[in-house]
């Protein structure tokens, strides 16, 4: 979870001035700030691997990819995934979307619980949303919680797996989405492959 500023409340027009003004990021719950961390390079790495894979993937679609810098609405709720993508154009906010269909957070140890409890409680509630996915850095795995009609079902990948990311059509491996990683699951996957 990222550091709250103020105990202060503030309203959501001031939090979305405050951002265009801001050097660093933050996410909005509820009237309340909290500043964004600066993300690690595996971090980085995983986030550009798969804005990139999903960028490419969604040439000539009618859909678009965002990384880091674009936020979420959800009521109000303001956060700033690592990837995600929106196909409904209708509603084009020049900051932030509320009808997202996949969205993707590489996790630290830091953000780990937010990510698997808050964030995916409140992300659920999103109509359009059909992938909640979270990337481990510290080890190779993916889990993915896919929206089946009125419930979610996760899915937890590694070493090995391929993964549909059936909102967009776009499969890739685990060892595709860690290439450019160094953490010890990849450092003994390399090993073994010599």
């Amino acid at each position: 979870m990222a550091l709250q500023i103020s105990e202060t409340m503030i309203t959501e027009e001031d939090y979305l001035k405050g951002e265009l003004e801001s050097e660093i990021k933050h996410e909005y719950i509820d009237g309340r700030v909290y500043a964004m961390g600066g993300a690690k390079k595996q971090h980085n790495r995983l986030t550009a691997t798969m804005g990139g894979e999903i960028r490419n993937h969604l040439k000539g679609k009618p859909c678009d990819s965002y990384q880091s810098d674009f936020k979420v609405r959800v009521g109000t709720k303001y956060f700033y995934p690592d990837v995600v993508v929106e196909c409904d154009s209708e509603y084009n906010h020049e900051d932030y979307t509320e009808h997202p269909i996949i969205i993707i957070e590489v996790t630290s140890e830091s953000t780990e619980k937010f990510d698997h409890t808050y964030k995916l409680d409140v992300y659920k509630t999103i109509p359009s949303l059909q992938e909640y996915v979270i990337l481990e850095q510290y080890k190779a795995r993916v889990d993915v919680y896919k929206r089946n009609g009125m419930s979610w079902n996760l899915q937890t990948y590694t070493l090995g797996d391929a993964i549909i990311f059936e909102s967009i059509g776009l499969t890739l491996t685990v060892e595709e989405i860690y290439d450019r990683v160094d953490n010890n699951d990849m450092q003994e996957y390399r090993r073994k492959k010599r």
